[in-house]
């Protein structure tokens, strides 16, 4: 059924969708800031703090859910599941979020991962679906404090690449961006300061 829903909310175009109204007061549409980063970075951390600050909801990284489930040993269907679950999930949340919805990841950091388990190729659909994603602004996380095994993380010799990659790509086209660094307070302080910023410009 997992799967089912996974496609069926992909075949009915919801990753061109850009704004998501709350059907029960017709808000105006919510700000969307997706959070990337190499693994062990700090990204689920700050979502949650920064969706508590900001008194709104925040989509999990359902790539992180799958493998707790199925193992890390991906395939390119894993990988096709993994985006699809991802973007469910974000327009699962969007109305229920308070002007502002905080993503865990999203679909460039799936393109990343892919390259790195396929040498670097990745699944042409999932860098439509992230070209054709809006997100207004991106917090990306340096790999500047302590990698920590959790059981699942395996890659802390791409740390250092991956951070550059998602860079790399998210300047080739030419996308709002905030680096964020230093230690934990200091990340905290630097995400409210780009989020509010953000939240200043007018819809």
């Amino acid at each position: 059924m997992e799967n089912e829903l996974i496609f069926h909310c992909f075949n009915n175009s919801y990753v061109t969708r850009k704004y998501i109204y709350n059907p029960v007061n017709d808000s105006p549409p919510i700000k969307r800031i997706a959070l990337l980063g190499p693994e062990s970075c700090g990204k689920s951390y700050l979502t949650e703090f920064l969706a508590r600050h900001f008194e709104t909801v925040f989509v999990e990284e359902y790539g992180r859910t799958y493998c707790e489930k199925f193992g890390m040993d991906l395939t390119e269907l894993d990988f096709a599941h993994i985006a699809g679950g991802q973007l469910y999930r974000e327009d699962e949340m969007a109305p229920l979020a308070n002007r502002v919805l905080f993503c865990d990841t999203e679909l460039i950091v799936t393109q990343v991962w892919s390259e790195i388990y396929f040498n670097g190729v990745c699944q042409p659909w999932i860098i439509w679906a992230s070209q054709n994603r809006h997100y207004d602004h991106f917090l990306l996380l340096a790999p500047d404090i302590p990698w920590v095994n959790d059981g699942l993380r395996e890659y802390e010799q791409k740390r250092e690449w991956m951070f550059n990659r998602l860079k790399e790509v998210l300047e080739q086209r030419n996308l709002p961006y905030t680096i964020i660094s230093g230690n934990f307070e200091e990340r905290d302080r630097k995400a409210i300061e780009a989020v509010e910023r953000v939240m200043s410009y007018e819809l």
